[in-house]
C-alpha cells in the first residue's frame, strides 16, 4: 500500500507539452511556445544544455555554415561574432538564448519510457526519478542522440586505444602516432586535418563515395550559393554547376581516392541526409600525403588493419569517426510514428507532427534551419488547441499528486 503512494506522489501533471531534450531542437521549441504564453516542461538527461555540444565535440570544431543558417528562432546571433562561429561562441549564444527566453529545463531526467494512454488520452513520460503526464509530447532528442559504433570484425583483438569522434577533443594525446581514422565525413577529414597539427600520420578510410566542396566560391558560402539557386533553378542544374566550380577550385577528388557519389551534393542531402564535407584545408594535406587515404577496412588485428585491397598496416590508436544516431525507439513506446532507426517515417517537411498529441524536431536532416521550421510549426499547432480548449481545465478529470521536489 505504502509502495503504491509513494508511485503516486512522484506523478508530475504539467499544463503544456513535455519536451524531451535540451539541445537545440528543445531550446527553439520552448522559446517558440513562449512567445505563445503557453507553459511546457524540458526533460534532460544530462546536467546542461546542448551536451552534445558541450561533451562530444573536439575543440576546433567551427559551425561548417555561415551563423545566419544556424540561428534558432526569435533570436540571432551577436552581431560581433564570426561568420563561421567556434563551438563555444555557439554555446554561449545557446546558453545567452536560454537565459533570454527564461528556459529552464529539468537536468538529470534520463527518460526510460513515453507511452500513450489511450484511456486518458495522456502521455505518460517515466524518467529515473519521476512520472509527467500531459496531452502533448515533443521528441526533442534529434537524429544525434548516441554514438553509432559499427562492428568491425577483430576490434576486440586491437591492443591500442579506439576511440569514437564524441570523446576526442584534440590530437595532443596522438602525437608522432599512426592513428587509423574510420569515416571519411565531416568528423573523419577534421579530425584527420587536426590530427596532422599534432605530427601524428592520419590514415583515413573511405569506404563510402562522399562529396567534397569548397566551404566558399567567390567569397561567399557554398550553401548559401546553392540555398539561392535553388530557388529559381532544378536541383540537378544546381548540383551540375557545384560540381564544376568544386573541380576547378579543388580538382579531382577521385584522383586522392576521395570518390564523388553518382548523385549531386544537394540532390543526395535532401534524398538521405548525407551532408556533403566541406573542405577546411583537409584536401591539401591528402594532396601532400600527410593524410593517406585507405579503402573499407576488411578486420582489424592485434598490431593495426587488414584493408580491403589487401594491404595490412600497423596503427598506435583508431578513431571512429562512424557518426551518431536516433535513439528514439529505445524509450518511445508501442510508436508508429518513427522507423527502426528512430527517424519520423513522415519525410520533410511534414514529419514534425504525429497523432494524439506527439510532435518531432530536429529530424529533418536540414540541420539548424529545419530544427526553427519545426519548432515554428509545432508551437503554433499546440497553441491553436490551447485556445480550443481555454474554457476547460486540461486535467479536470484527472486526479493528479504532484512531487515538491
Amino acid at each position: 500500500m505504502g509502495s503504491s503512494c509513494k508511485e503516486e506522489e512522484k506523478r508530475v501533471w504539467v499544463e503544456g507539452p513535455i519536451i524531451v531534450g535540451g539541445g537545440p531542437s528543445g531550446l527553439a521549441v520552448a522559446a517558440c511556445l513562449s512567445q505563445h504564453g503557453v507553459p511546457y516542461v524540458i526533460l534532460e538527461r544530462s546536467n546542461c544544455i546542448a551536451s552534445l555540444w558541450q561533451n562530444r565535440t573536439y575543440n576546433r570544431l567551427k559551425l561548417h555554415l555561415p551563423k545566419h543558417f544556424c540561428q534558432l528562432p526569435l533570436m540571432g546571433f551577436p552581431p560581433n561574432f564570426p561568420k563561421y562561429p567556434s563551438k563555444y561562441q555557439f554555446i554561449s549564444y545557446m546558453e545567452s538564448y536560454a537565459s533570454h527566453f527564461s528556459i529552464r529545463p529539468i537536468f538529470n531526467q534520463t527518460v526510460r519510457n513515453a507511452e500513450f494512454d489511450s484511456t486518458n488520452k495522456l502521455w505518460v513520460v517515466t524518467t529515473n526519478h519521476s512520472v509527467y503526464l500531459s496531452r502533448w509530447l515533443v521528441v526533442a532528442t534529434g537524429e544525434n542522440a548516441e554514438p553509432f559504433v559499427p562492428g568491425i570484425s577483430g576490434m576486440e583483438l586491437f591492443r591500442g586505444p579506439i576511440a569514437h569522434t564524441s570523446v576526442y577533443k584534440s590530437g595532443f594525446n596522438y602525437k608522432n602516432q599512426k592513428v587509423l581514422v574510420v569515416g571519411c565525413g565531416n568528423s573523419g577529414m577534421e579530425v584527420s586535418l587536426d590530427l596532422c597539427r599534432y605530427n601524428a600520420t592520419p590514415h583515413m578510410v573511405a569506404r563510402n563515395t562522399v562529396h567534397v566542396l569548397p566551404r566558399e566560391m567567390f567569397g561567399f558560402s557554398t550553401f548559401g550559393i546553392a540555398m539561392a539557386l535553388n530557388k529559381w533553378f532544378p536541383i540537378k542544374l544546381v548540383d551540375k554547376f557545384l560540381l564544376l566550380v568544386t573541380s576547378f577550385i579543388l580538382g579531382n577528388t577521385n584522383d586522392y581516392g576521395i570518390k564523388r557519389p553518382k548523385t549531386g551534393p544537394i540532390e543526395l542531402k535532401l534524398a538521405t541526409g548525407k551532408t556533403p564535407v566541406l573542405d577546411v584545408g583537409q584536401l591539401a594535406q591528402i594532396k601532400s600525403g600527410k593524410i593517406k587515404v585507405m579503402e573499407g577496412v576488411k578486420e582489424i588485428t592485434r598490431n593495426g588493419a587488414k584493408f580491403m585491397d589487401g594491404q595490412e598496416k600497423e596503427f598506435d590508436a583508431i578513431i571512429l569517426a562512424t557518426g551518431y544516431k536516433s535513439n528514439v525507439p529505445t524509450w518511445l513506446k508501442s510508436c508508429e510514428f518513427f522507423t527502426e532507426d528512430g527517424m519520423p517515417k513522415t519525410p520533410f517537411p511534414n514529419g514534425w507532427k504525429g497523432e494524439q498529441g506527439l510532435y518531432t524536431v530536429g529530424f529533418t536532416r536540414r540541420g539548424l534551419q529545419g530544427t526553427s521550421c519545426d519548432a515554428i510549426n509545432i508551437a503554433e499547432d499546440i497553441a491553436e488547441q490551447c485556445r480550443t480548449v481555454k474554457d476547460k481545465t486540461c486535467c479536470d478529470s484527472h486526479i493528479i499528486h504532484l512531487n515538491n521536489s
